[in-house]
């Protein structure tokens, strides 16, 4: 198959930027080569928007690690635009990336991001550090900057563990960023993002415990997923008619970033509809 470096360069089986020397960088080798490919902002004709965005994610530190989980509901205006969205990536061994915002350019940056992050391990011989993890991503965003500013924000949660930390069972550590690519660093143990981000925020400033095992951490984070859809119209609650539950990523440095399983989600959710469902007052 002919592949577009070759249609744009005929006579060349590759074009002269993969022969340059640069730096480690995937996205600045793809500017150079192929910027059409990046992440970005399309205007339509009219400079209205109208795309589907994700909704809630949350994040909590547990002894020994850190775990993302996002519900699964993406809205258009008042519409609800898909029940099942997957928001939660895995993006190395030690780090994954929760998205919400503009869906579609919030899935291509995260995945450019995965392979960013593997491209500069490849190159470089080691791992980048987690420091260097979350300056990357915030520079991805800033790049994202025009399109936020036209109503196209991304705005994504990102959790790793930490391999250099002192003491392992404090090396889960969560970052948020604003739309300018500003990054922070939580020293709380527990954030959120998204249209229900407020609501989940405030179950998991009564649930969250930095000593908690890694299954307490999974009901704390589903309970603040079913608080912040129990207020928040654009946030999908644990959906038990069409099997439709939370995802959940764990990251410690036993097993890395791994995805929980669909069936242990779905009876932690479960769990969590029936308890309501005796005290509907929380």
């Amino acid at each position: 198959m002919e592949s577009s470096s070759t249609r744009s360069h005929p006579g060349q089986a590759l074009p002269p930027e993969y022969f340059t020397p640069g730096s480690s960088s995937f996205t600045d080798f793809l500017r150079a080569a192929a910027p059409e490919m990046l992440p970005q902002a399309k205007e339509s004709s009219d400079g209205s928007v109208d795309v589907p965005h994700g909704t809630t994610i949350v994040a909590l530190t547990f002894r020994g690690g850190v775990l993302l989980a996002g519900d699964r509901r993406s809205t258009m205006g008042n519409i609800i635009a898909q029940r099942d969205m997957d928001k939660l990536y895995v993006t190395d061994d030690y780090s994954a990336v929760g998205i919400a915002g503009t869906a579609g350019i919030a899935l291509e940056m995260v995945r450019l991001y995965a392979v960013e992050l593997e491209h500069y391990e490849k190159i470089e011989g080691v791992p980048l550090s987690l420091d260097g993890k979350a300056n990357k991503l915030a520079t991805m965003l800033r790049s994202n900057l025009q399109g936020a500013m036209a109503g196209l924000a991304v705005v994504p949660l990102f959790a790793g563990f930490d391999t250099a930390a002192e003491d392992p069972d404090r090396a889960g550590r969560i970052v948020t960023y604003d739309i300018t690519g500003g990054r922070y660093d939580e020293s709380a143990g527990y954030n959120a993002v998204g249209s229900g981000s407020l609501f989940a925020k405030s179950a998991l400033k009564k649930r969250h415990d930095p000593e908690a095992d890694v299954d307490s951490a999974v009901r704390n984070a589903i309970e603040a997923l079913y608080d912040a859809a129990d207020d928040d119209s654009a946030t999908g609650g644990p959906d038990v008619a069409r099997k439709i539950y939370p995802t959940v990523v764990t990251i410690t440095g036993a097993e890395g970033a791994v995805r929980m399983s669909e069936e242990r989600t779905a009876a932690v959710a479960e769990e969590v509809v029936a308890g309501r469902q005796q005290n509907p007052g929380g």
